[in-house]
């Protein structure tokens, strides 16, 4: 309908029902890819509330404007900065990084979250150039911003820098096919291996899984439909779809893990487990937990998981 707002305008928010104090995040600034809508722009609304400076970056220019007003309609003028990206583009991403310094004289937090979400077909049925445009979204792209930015970071000897991840390769009934899978396989490897290049420089990262997201729609729920997924049924590692986090707590978790970063950095963290930690009661507490995987200690035995999976030639197994 063409008097029908973009659906950022139509959600303010307030985290003043969390463990988070207004200004937490005060000083810094944050550039956060693929943040027009959903998951990105609750990154950078919560950020914003937290009193951090914000990039909002996409494809989408009237989104990517409008998120723009409603932050600094909310939080003072000058709080939130649009630049249009394509994460595919270079020369476009280096652009972006550079209208975030330009603008705000520095970039403390990089979120890597950009990716295409119709890219989630199976490996049989979908074109190769699927599975190239998933990659240079989620890890071309990625490595751009990160040699963009990250030196900086490394020089002043403070910053972060997430990715939003995901399940490493397609389970039904979880959403995301073999495209969006292995693109963003390939990225969470590059940001974890980022992790043990920063040890020691001050720069923290780690990725973050915002599974079980998203605002339901009638649209969603037709299309978990037309995936064979029952939008009602609980899903493996993950709430069910009946119980979305909402973008706005999905932000306020990633500002608790920002804040927590250096205790997280090299790890992988998902969305329930930091509302569990900053015990923030949404939707209600028995679904926020519990924590939804466990944890592996030893970077050797991360970096050799993929070779324990499945049933090999017998051994020793961890149901």
């Amino acid at each position: 309908m063409p008097n029908e707002k973009p659906e950022s305008l139509q959600h303010p928010i307030d985290l003043s029902n969390t463990n988070l104090t207004r200004d937490c995040l005060a000083g810094e600034v944050a550039v956060i890819t693929g943040s027009t809508s959903n998951v990105g722009f609750g990154f950078a609304q919560a950020l914003a509330w937290a009193g951090a400076k914000v990039v909002i970056t996409g494809r989408n220019d009237e989104r990517g404007l409008v998120g723009e007003k409603q932050i600094n309609d909310q939080f003072g003028e000058g709080t939130a900065l649009y630049v249009h990206c394509d994460m595919t583009n270079d020369d476009e991403v280096k652009a972006m990084c550079a209208k975030a310094i330009e603008t705000f004289g520095k970039v403390d937090i990089l979120i890597n979250n950009a990716m295409n979400l119709t890219l989630n077909g199976k490996i049989l049925s979908s074109p190769v150039s699927d599975l190239d445009m998933s990659y240079m979204i989620s890890a071309h792209g990625s490595m751009v911003a990160i040699k963009e930015l990250v030196p900086a970071m490394i020089e002043r000897g403070h910053g972060v820098v997430t990715y939003s991840t995901t399940q490493f390769n397609y389970q039904p009934p979880m959403v995301g096919g073999a495209m969006y899978t292995t693109g963003k396989a390939c990225a969470t490897s590059l940001h974890m291996s980022l992790a043990s290049e920063c040890d020691g420089t001050g720069v923290n990262v780690f990725c973050f899984m915002p599974a079980g997201v998203g605002v339901q729609t009638p649209e969603s729920v037709a299309h978990l439909a037309d995936m064979g997924v029952d939008p009602n049924a609980p899903a493996p590692a993950m709430r069910g779809f009946h119980e979305l986090v909402p973008p706005q707590a999905c932000g306020a978790s990633m500002v608790h893990c920002i804040l927590n970063a250096e205790r997280l950095h090299k790890s992988t963290i998902g969305v329930s487990d930091a509302l569990v930690d900053m015990d923030y009661p949404f939707p209600v507490p028995e679904t926020a937990g519990p924590t939804m995987l466990p944890r592996i200690k030893d970077p050797m035995a991360i970096t050799l998981l993929w070779l324990t999976l499945g049933e090999g030639f017998g051994g020793p197994t961890l149901e």
